[in-house]
């Protein structure tokens, strides 16, 4: 397990939710404040809420989009089709592993497949971004 994995599993286990515990694990790499992304990301957990996508997963889709955009405010399009390509990318790894991104089938709301527990989503989803992050240096 790396450290990284283990940092989002304290910080789950202290309360922050599937996106908060992603997207915080990896906020030294960027220069965000721990506190900045926790506000960020606190509305995308529980599946945004609904039991839609699941928070791990746009957690690291967060994460990815720190790292691939090139921040241009004066001409928006210029890193966002390629970031899509590799979230959508990333994405589908997850779902690849876990039968599904929807927090309400990994939560078996839904009856379709197996019950996946966020400690696993946030596991996947920390070293799927890992994975990212080492493919881009």
């Amino acid at each position: 397990m790396s450290t990284k994995v283990e940092k989002a599993l304290e910080l789950h286990d202290k309360g922050y939710n599937c996106a908060q515990a992603v997207a915080c694990s990896f906020c030294e790499e960027f220069g965000v404040d721990q506190e900045t992304m926790f506000k960020i990301s606190e509305g995308f957990g529980f599946g945004m809420g609904m039991m839609d996508m699941c928070g791990a997963v746009t957690g690291m889709m967060m994460v990815i989009g720190m790292d691939n955009s090139i921040g241009n405010l004066e001409n928006g399009k210029a890193t966002k089709a390629d970031t899509y390509k590799k979230t959508k990318e990333f994405a589908e790894k997850f779902r690849q592993k876990n039968g599904t991104y929807y927090c309400r089938d990994l939560k078996g709301v839904s009856g379709k497949g197996n019950v996946v527990p966020c400690s696993q989503c946030i596991t996947d989803a920390v070293e799927l971004t890992e994975m990212y992050l080492e493919s881009v240096k």
